[in-house]
């Protein structure tokens, strides 16, 4: 009996996966895609039902004549790419392709890279799910569709090189709206007024706290400047502070669920300060196979792109029993939790989560880089705490009267820690001293403070995604890619963390808002975002789908080509004198943003980039520092006299 194919994405997952079957089968890889649109046409007809033209892609084209040869002479092949759209579309594709030369093809798919669910996989192999192939292709074709369009326009009316997309430009233009917010806002001042209090007047031998104004004759507190702080302070250095009521509860703390995609990397930014498409890349690597042992390859997370919370029985049991083992019977919930999925989410994938809890953190450290370590340490931990008990929080309320003010403080303690026990950075208990009602307390200080109300925060990877997840634009495969597409076209900058938007975004999204404002319209996208999900489901039509999205849109594109501004042949006067001819420079957009352009263009095509204003920091140098831009999308700062002058730096330098 000759051997079987198996197909997959990525050489690691096939190196996993091929020492889970053993000889009769021959694992090897895809490399992604095989076929896609053509990159040098739209590849779809319109006027045939939006039928697509899909073609090899060119550097895949010795993989795919190495597949279709070892194809040929195997018993059956079996095609194991991921289990969600772009799998199942990368399935179809590999099919059709390999129909002719070996027709036993089937479809195994599963949600961890164990030996188990490899194994029980290929023991109940399927076929191909032609609903989730037709959503991946409405959604391909949909922006294809946009892209193919808007992009051509840009290069017309701002400078070649730029791009637009559905979804992209729809957070674009988040990030740009966001922006305009702080620039707009304007901080409203507001004072607090703090204060000390112990329970006797030798303040030496009690335990002082604090207490904040929360009430001002019955009413919420809001002091506006300090004329009125000054007034209430100097009305309460003589009044009794005496306790008015204690309010003593205790409260359950439950766990949260174990991680869906857009969670884990909002929890990776937050706490490891890892990107979206840094976290994507790491969890790919847990879940394709890590060397855990002497030539013992294991996939140690379940798949990472996934909006279910739905855990196993198997893996719950597991959890379970180290719980107890571990931490004792306690720490088990009196019945296992169950977690709510939202409605779209797809039910047959799990959460992410380790594969097994068996490997723990501590174990797994000497196997896996800093990074690596770091976000299994993350999942593993979410998880386990996903399956514990509540922590039981005991928490006590006190009001003071001081006159016409109420002043308030609050203190919480643990009385049963629960699945807090796995927290590294744990609460501090906010302590007060014994206290009943009735009592009068020694004022020991009290201060007022000004501040200012701020602005909404600018987005951060983390922000950006739970703004997205609640608006329902993109999906979990999607969150990361969308994020490093409008960095790398200048598009958004990160700034400590922040992402901001350039000169070149803003002008760009004001361009499209104003001329396809449907297609920029959050609710919009994620009603498309739903229609393909029906598709998924089988209750709604790919080619109605497209038909409904591509008439209004073509009748605003026709109407734009002639409306829309053109900033490309706007030019804006300098004193900046040219170099090569001597007539006067002028400001210019391209697909970097703004530049200096010789004005007796085309004759003279002169260009330097626009200065920071800055003197290079070289030794006799006359140079200045410009923002300059590497081949793999990352900024620097240069001189202007380069490659005469070598100055260069990622900051820039402060003016002297």
């Amino acid at each position: 009996m000759g051997k079987s194919l198996v197909i997959v994405e990525s050489p690691a997952k096939a190196k996993t996966i091929n020492k889970f079957l053993g000889p009769d089968y021959e694992v090897t890889a895809s490399m992604g895609h095989v076929m896609d649109l053509p990159q040098k046409s739209m590849g779809v007809d319109v006027e045939k039902d939006f039928e697509p033209s899909y073609v090899v892609i060119p550097k895949n084209k010795k993989t795919v004549s190495r597949l279709k040869k070892e194809a040929g002479n195997k018993q059956e092949i079996y095609l194991a790419p991921d289990p969600d759209r772009e799998g199942e579309a990368i399935s179809w594709h590999l099919a059709n392709m390999l129909k002719d030369i070996n027709p036993r093809i089937y479809r195994v798919s599963f949600n961890e890279i164990t030996l188990e669910a490899v194994k029980s996989a290929f023991s109940n192999p399927g076929s191909i799910d032609l609903n989730k192939v037709n959503a991946q292709q409405a959604r391909r074709i949909l922006d294809r569709i946009v892209g193919y369009n808007l992009s051509p326009l840009l290069w017309k009316k701002v400078g070649r090189g730029l791009s637009a997309g559905r979804v992209q430009s729809v957070t674009l233009r988040l990030i740009c709206e966001r922006e305009k917010q702080i620039t707009a806002f304007d901080p409203a001042e507001y004072w607090l007024i703090e204060a000390e209090l112990s329970k006797t007047q030798d303040q030496m031998k009690s335990r002082g706290f604090v207490a904040v104004l929360v009430e001002i004759k019955d009413e919420k507190a809001e002091i506006s400047d300090k004329k009125q702080a000054d007034s209430i302070v100097s009305d309460l250095k003589d009044k009794c502070f005496i306790i008015e009521e204690i309010k003593d509860k205790k409260k359950t703390r439950r766990p949260s669920p174990p991680f869906i995609t857009s969670k884990l990397q909002q929890e990776a930014y937050n706490r490891l300060r890892f990107s979206a498409h840094r976290t994507m890349r790491i969890a790919q690597q847990l879940y394709e196979g890590i060397e855990v042992g002497e030539k013992d390859s294991q996939g140690l997370i379940t798949y990472m792109r996934t909006d279910s919370v739905r855990v196993s029985e198997a893996a719950r049991k597991q959890a379970g029993s180290y719980i107890a083992k571990t931490y004792g019977a306690k720490y088990l919930p009196k019945a296992a939790w169950r977690y709510k999925s939202k409605k779209s989410a797809q039910g047959a994938h799990e959460a992410i989560r380790p594969t097994s809890v068996l490997r723990s953190p501590q174990q797994m450290v000497k196997f896996l880089t800093p990074d690596q370590h770091k976000l299994y340490h993350l999942i593993w931990n979410k998880f386990l705490a996903s399956q514990m008990a509540s922590a039981l929080i005991s928490t006590r309320s006190v009001n003071i009267k001081a006159g016409y003010c109420l002043f308030r403080v609050s203190s919480s303690s643990v009385i049963f820690d629960g699945w807090t026990v796995l927290l590294e950075d744990k609460e501090k208990e906010k302590g007060i001293p014994a206290l009943k009602e009735g009592e009068q307390l020694t004022l020991v200080n009290l201060t007022p403070t000004q501040h200012f109300t701020k602005p909404p925060p600018h987005y951060s990877d983390a922000s950006l995604i739970k703004d997205l997840e609640e608006k329902g634009i993109g999906r979990p495969s999607t969150y990361a890619p969308i994020i490093y597409t409008i960095l790398i076209r200048d598009y958004v900058r990160r700034d400590g963390g922040m992402l901001l938007p350039t000169e070149l975004g803003i002008v760009v999204t004001d361009l499209l808002v104003k001329h396809f404002p449907e297609v920029l319209n959050a609710q919009f996208t994620a009603e498309m975002e739903l229609s393909l999900d029906r598709v998924e489901e089988g209750s709604k039509d790919w080619v109605g789908l497209l038909k409904s999205f591509y008439l209004p849109f073509s009748k605003s594109l026709d109407l734009a080509k002639d409306k829309m501004k053109n900033i490309k042949k706007e030019a804006v006067p300098t004193s900046e004198i040219c170099r090569e001819c001597g007539k006067p420079m002028v400001i210019k957009w391209g697909a970097h943003g703004r530049f200096l352009a010789c004005s007796g263009f085309p004759e003279c095509r002169h260009t330097r980039s626009i200065t920071t204003g800055i003197k290079c920091p070289q030794a006799d140098c006359d140079g200045e520092v410009v923002k300059r831009r590497s081949k793999k999308g990352r900024f620097f700062y240069a001189c202007t006299n380069w490659p005469k002058c070598k100055y260069i730096a990622r900051k820039l330098p402060e003016e002297t």
